[in-house]
């Protein structure tokens, strides 16, 4: 079985399924045999719903004999039962139970079904959001705030399963329920029915007003509940920092101010859910009083008999039911559209780095790349990137260095495509990186970065992050070269030891060095460096270059360097000042040159001397 296939209960189960064709329709069609079968269940308990008044009528029209009534029913009752009131009794009472057991069997099976239905649309949902939200392009993620997205990926579909558990079939229940019994009542007394019915117009008006106002509530109380996650979310990420500077009380109080105010917009929107249930139950109350009033009369008068009436009674209080319920529904309804509209916001989010359409997988690199007149900006009105023209040679090291800000990052992010210059072109071997599809042009270059970032899991998984077939032969080869095993093998389960979350468990060495091994056993022609050595002590930083020495060699290597001493050796420098390129050249060139990079180096040097002095 393929790598890439998921398995559950024995079966493969699909690819998540595809942001532009995601549609109710698209979720629910995998799961039409669940549905027709929920919906066959939906009209048992329609019909059970239906016929539960009738024994009642039954016992007091034939049994206790208010008023004997005619009739296809009394026809029927006395053809099965007789004329016998024990007999009729008896086919009342087993008629009873017989109707418990269908509303029962279908009651059961409705519930499990649409549970069913909302596990998997949830899950297939999920995986569709998820896997679009990792594919959208960073300058998307840069935008947003990450426990915002958390909320979407779990409350928002959260909110859908619970309205497709509970309130999906639940509709067609009360519809059918309610279309059914406005039908026998129109059968047993039209008068009555319309009576019945003069309240509906006032009440569907003020649901459908309430409705509205339901779902603009809930839409504000699922955005602050978003924020409030995405505080949780960035204090959690960042408790180090809260620690080190004592901000604990400040962090806890401004949750607190940010639940204060989840409070007040969830009491506004819970004041609006109570005020529409007494207010339905009032209008109910009319009805039903209309109804007895006339109904009493006529029952007085002999124009109806008393079974008839309770009869009439028990579905004017089950018609009202439905309307209630539908009512009921406005809370879970508008959380799930709400939650619907937040998610098809994210899926309708186009990425904005793309395969063309013509993209073709990359060929084994050999590694030169060119940037070509290339300009970069994150907004209009403040430009990154200006005109740059370079070229690093197959093989080369380069080195980009300038000032905080100049602009480096940026230009390393171009080169696999995490973001598309604004105009000009970025090459490979002389081919612009947009004809490449992305996931082959990314397979083939490695990064080390300054920030190491290592996943929950054993040392070994981390190392084979970028390779998942590795074998352990080379998953131990790669650690090796990166000096890792020495410390690997002095942790209690070896490479199978887990590694708290971001590494944390681990020193600042220990995690450059694992990172070296995820980009060694990668193995690919271009090497991205960010300052991989700037946070690490001299011990640490000395395995660390061993390392990747080991891991440069014969390939093109391209490194971002605030510690000039530590690219000397570069085959060439590119010396980046408020987005453009101003120097470049050999150290010695550029020492010689007497311009930026050698003020630069000057700063450094005299900034070292310093602390040399205060250190001893």
């Amino acid at each position: 079985m393929s790598t890439t296939e998921l398995v559950h209960e024995g079966k493969v189960l699909s690819k998540p399924l595809s942001p532009r064709r995601l549609t109710i329709r698209t979720l629910l069609r995998p799961h039409t045999g669940a549905l027709t079968l929920g919906l066959l269940a939906v009209i048992g308990e329609s019909a059970a719903n239906l016929l539960e008044p009738w024994p009642l009528k039954i016992v007091l029209d034939n049994v206790l004999r208010a008023k004997t009534s005619g009739g296809w029913l009394n026809r029927f009752i006395h053809h099965v039962a007789g004329y016998d009131p024990l007999g009729i009794l008896k086919f009342a009472c087993i008629a009873v139970v017989g109707i418990a057991i269908l509303d029962a069997i279908s009651s059961y099976a409705e519930k499990y079904l649409t549970t069913s239905v909302g596990q998997w649309v949830t899950h297939d949902l999920r995986r569709a959001l998820y896997s679009h939200l990792q594919r959208l392009s960073l300058a998307y993620h840069d935008r947003k705030r990450t426990g915002d997205l958390i909320s979407t990926v779990t409350s928002d579909i959260d909110s859908i399963q619970s309205f497709i558990t509970s309130g999906l079939l639940g509709v067609l229940i009360n519809l059918i329920t309610l279309v059914g019994m406005v039908v026998v009542m129109f059968y047993l007394n039209w008068r009555f029915t319309l009576i019945a019915l003069s309240i509906a117009p006032v009440l569907f008006a003020i649901v459908y007003t309430y409705t509205r106002r339901i779902k603009k509530a809930s839409r504000e109380v699922r955005k602050k509940e978003s924020e409030i996650v995405s505080v949780i979310e960035e204090v959690l990420g960042s408790i180090r920092v809260v620690k080190a500077f004592a901000r604990e009380d400040y962090e806890s109080k401004r949750l607190e101010e940010e639940s204060l105010e989840g409070v007040e917009i969830a009491l506004r929107a819970r004041s609006l859910k109570a005020k529409l249930a007494p207010i339905v139950q009032i209008i109910v109350a009319v009805g039903t009083f209309l109804v007895l009033w006339f109904g009493g009369r006529m029952v007085l008068t002999g124009a109806i008999t008393a079974g008839s009436l309770v009869v009439f009674i028990q579905y004017l209080g089950k018609m009202y039911k439905p309307m209630q319920e539908l009512s009921k529904m406005t809370d879970s309804y508008s959380k799930a559209v709400v939650g619907y509209e937040r998610i098809q916001e994210i899926l309708e989010t186009e990425r904005e780095v793309k395969d063309l359409p013509k993209a073709k997988p990359a060929p084994r690199f050999k590694g030169k790349i060119e940037f070509d007149h290339v300009s970069f900006a994150y907004s209009p009105e403040s430009p990154i990137l200006e005109d740059l023209n370079l070229t690093i040679e197959r093989g080369q090291v380069a080195a980009f260095v300038g000032p905080t800000g100049a602009g480096k990052t940026t230009i390393i992010s171009l080169i696999p495509r995490f973001y598309d210059p604004t105009s000009g072109i970025v090459k490979i071997d002389g081919v612009d990186v947009r004809r490449f599809r992305q996931r082959s042009l990314r397979q083939q270059i490695s990064f080390v970065l300054q920030e190491t970032v290592l996943f929950h899991g054993p040392v070994w998984q981390n190392i084979a992050y970028g390779k998942p077939e590795a074998t352990r032969t080379e998953i131990i080869r790669a650690a090796e070269l990166a000096n890792a095993s020495e410390f690997i093998d002095r942790m209690p389960e070896g490479y199978n030891t887990v590694i708290g979350e971001r590494g944390m468990t681990l020193s600042g060495g220990q995690r450059q060095r694992i990172a070296i091994a995820r980009a060694v056993i990668r193995n690919t022609p271009i090497l991205i460096l960010d300052e991989p050595t700037s946070d690490l002590d001299a011990g640490s930083e000395k395995l660390v270059y061993e390392a990747l020495d080991r891991l440069m060699a014969g390939k093109t290597v391209i490194t971002i360097a605030h510690r000039l001493s530590t690219i000397r050796s570069a085959g060439v420098i590119f010396v980046i000042k408020d987005g453009r390129l101003v120097e470049r050249g050999t150290h010695a060139e550029l020492m010689r040159d007497g311009g930026v990079y050698a003020e630069l180096e000057r700063l450094q040097m005299g900034e070292e001397q310093t602390t040399e002095r205060l250190a001893g």
